[in-house]
């Protein structure tokens, strides 16, 4: 079975090592590599060469938009996906006219994640087909957006989910919509590792139990929090 190898470039290791726990949860996709700046991508790029790439916007050493037209320009048979904090609709066209298949904002919700990867394999296969047969698959390849319905998903758990931990990580988020934990703080309230923790609240957040926000404060990169949502 054919999987779609998918190259991660994403200055925040965290949010990389999350996008790869999803990935890793997509039967047809495996994660090729991770890329932490411009500089580094550019050079594994190559090695890596990859069906799809999940691309930030902002890195210290460049812009995921600018290094979008070179990947066009060189890589014409790989895709883009971009995954970002970045509202400014600058972006967004920049995104549309590059040829970007989809874009992500950022804090990044499993079913959202799922669903774009579904539709990109549905995407590809289509389009190993030979040849079109009428107007309406073309109309299909075009429109990307189209409904994944007959792909079949099973919404399964990430392995080394129990039923306990996930209980008391539920309890200690409680009912207080003011109240946010980060994945290390709640690390130390259940006594677990914060990669463990991370893993749980993420899964949570997949299946719409809590939600998480980004927290901009001090110097520093902004932190994930986690809430009761109603």
């Amino acid at each position: 079975m054919r999987k779609w190898n998918v190259f991660i470039i994403e200055d925040d290791i965290q949010t990389a090592e999350i996008n790869s726990q999803y990935i890793a949860q997509m039967e047809r996709f495996q994660v090729g590599g991770i890329a932490t700046t411009i500089a580094e991508a550019k050079k594994v790029l190559p090695v890596v060469n990859p069906d799809l790439i999940l691309l930030d916007v902002y890195f210290p050493d460049g812009t995921g938009s600018e290094f979008l037209w070179e990947i066009r320009k060189h890589y014409r048979n790989t895709d883009v996906i971009l995954v970002t904090a970045a509202k400014e609709t600058e972006h967004i066209s920049n995104a549309i006219r590059g040829g970007a298949f989809d874009y992500i904002l950022k804090p990044i919700i499993f079913n959202r994640f799922q669903d774009t990867l579904l539709k990109y394999q549905q995407y590809k296969e289509r389009m190993n087909d030979s040849q079109v047969e009428n107007q309406h698959e073309v109309d299909t390849l075009f429109n990307r957006k189209k409904s994944t319905r007959n792909i079949q998903t099973v919404q399964q758990p990430p392995k080394g989910i129990d039923t306990i931990t996930l209980e008391s990580i539920l309890k200690r988020i409680g009912t207080d919509h003011s109240r946010g934990y980060t994945a290390e703080e709640m690390a130390g309230e259940v006594g677990v590792t914060r990669t463990t923790a991370r893993r749980y609240l993420e899964y949570l957040v997949s299946q719409k139990k809590i939600k998480v926000e980004l927290t901009y404060g001090g110097v520093g990169r902004p932190q994930r929090k986690y809430f009761f949502q109603e």
